[in-house]
């Protein structure tokens, strides 16, 4: 057997059978709603699995991505031509000692946010408002309403897909910096620990409730979106300098500038990724010339896309 996605496929299925899927659409597994297929899907459920994802990975070199909530991806309209790997419910769970909570990465960020409330513990708060799981979260140090995974992650433990082997990471060694972090390229994150404060859960509730009416007055949830396109630069904000740049209700195909929060990027019926990503382009090439800044792309690509775009 010489093709390695097959090959790949046959030593999954030794370990997870039939929850092993080869060609499943990833559109629907993203925010954004669009996208081609995976060659090959597995939502691991255990330490098992991703032991198995790993020999897998090594001894047929195929690419591999993991992915949690969709909410921050924008995959190829071809799809992506390897292994795509989303943690399943043996990872969602949530475990309290004190005022720290141990969850599992698959388990969503804002009900995270509302176990802390149920036990008056703040820091957790902005977590309502973000659409990603536990481990993107942490993964991209997601964050919102002057709060970030930063300022509360105390451990982070992964699985190293090439190693075969579990570790914990303790959080001033994840590297954590403005919307990502230095964990490694093969690092499966499975849990973290977050370290709260005791607080009146009136304060707490307070703050979600305005967090939650935020995300709903300035936000197009109504329309597939990634959440915020480009990571905002040093002193200013990334929708600020869209505007200035008059690229506010921008289209290119069925992708369009969100009028209603310029760092938004909506896909619109038959919208493809190469629209989004063209659109993309076209903001950062004009707002570099008006304004004399390049946006950085907060958004992951995932998948080959053509180099035009």
């Amino acid at each position: 057997m010489n093709d390695p996605i097959a090959r790949a496929v046959a030593m999954l299925r030794a370990t997870a059978g039939d929850r092993v899927h080869a060609g499943l659409s990833l559109a629907p597994l993203t925010t954004f709603r669009i996208g081609g297929p995976a060659a090959i899907y597995l939502e691991p459920q255990d330490e098992d699995d991703l032991a198995a994802a790993g020999r897998a990975i090594v001894e047929t070199e195929i690419p591999f991505v993991v992915v949690g909530k969709g909410s921050n991806l924008l995959v190829s309209d071809r799809g992506f031509a390897g292994l795509v790997l989303r943690l399943g419910r043996g990872y969602r769970w949530v475990a309290r000692d004190a005022g720290r909570l141990r969850a599992g990465a698959a388990t969503p960020l804002p009900a995270l946010a509302g176990v802390a409330l149920q036990h008056g513990l703040a820091g957790l708060a902005f977590g309502v408002a973000i659409p990603a799981t536990m481990g993107g979260a942490v993964k991209m140090n997601a964050g919102a309403h002057d709060g970030s995974m930063f300022d509360v992650v105390e451990t982070v433990e992964v699985f190293r897909l090439r190693a075969g082997a579990a570790a914990s990471i303790p959080a001033v060694d994840a590297g954590f910096t403005y919307r990502r972090s230095a964990l490694p390229e093969d690092a499966v994150v499975c849990a973290a620990t977050v370290a709260l404060a005791p607080a009146d859960p009136a304060q707490i509730r307070s703050a979600m409730d305005e967090a939650r009416s935020w995300r709903r007055r300035t936000q197009p949830l109504g329309e597939p979106n990634c959440g915020s396109v480009f990571k905002n630069p040093s002193g200013d904000h990334a929708a600020r300098l869209i505007e200035a740049a008059g690229m506010k209700g921008r289209t290119v195909g069925g992708a369009r500038v969100s009028m209603k929060h310029a760092n938004f990027i909506v896909a619109r019926p038959r919208a493809r990724a190469a629209d989004v990503l063209t659109l993309i382009g076209e903001v950062q090439a004009e707002v570099e010339r008006a304004c004399g800044v390049r946006l950085e792309r907060e958004v992951r690509l995932v998948g080959a896309f053509d180099d035009a775009a």
